[in-house]
């Protein structure tokens, strides 16, 4: 069974995540920190949607502030592509499709989103109880790594 089948059956059965930025030395924006929330995810055929929220603080910091995303993964034989519908549907971002690895050990970018100057690649990898979805940011004013942890239960 290819990588994209397996977490194609997983992604519906995801309730919480875990998620921690860490600022490179080259980074200007220091968001490094650690996240957790609930999961809770929507279908449409083909579409599946991740409505997360949840708490997140600075390194560091005591107070935690509440967050919310909506992620929409789009199932296609040969990739799975990733939106941030931070601003709504109609007006998602596109951030990377994922293709099967050449080793077939995990999904990774197809090739890099670009934002302004910014440049996102990512890799996804089946755990024992989910998946890790690892971005790398890296622009003018950005060195990041984001390792989100999505979990069954």
């Amino acid at each position: 069974m290819t990588s994209i089948i397996r977490v194609s059956a997983l992604l519906p059965s995801i309730c919480r995540l875990e998620f921690s930025p860490r600022s490179g030395a080259a980074s200007q924006c220091d968001w490094s920190g650690e996240g957790h929330g609930r999961v809770r995810v929507s279908e449409e055929g083909e579409v599946l949607r991740f409505h997360e929220e949840g708490h997140f603080a600075l390194a560091g910091q005591q107070r935690e502030v509440a967050f919310r995303n909506v992620y929409r993964w789009e199932l296609e034989e040969d990739r799975l592509r990733l939106f941030h519908e931070r601003r709504g549907r109609e007006a998602a971002v596109w951030l990377f499709d994922l293709v099967e690895a050449t080793d077939g050990s995990a999904l990774v970018a197809a090739e890099p989103h670009l934002c302004g100057a910014d440049r996102y690649t990512a890799r996804l990898e089946l755990t024992a109880d989910g998946f890790a979805l690892d971005w790398r940011i890296q622009g003018p004013r950005k060195d990041e790594a984001i390792a989100y942890r999505y979990f069954v239960r």
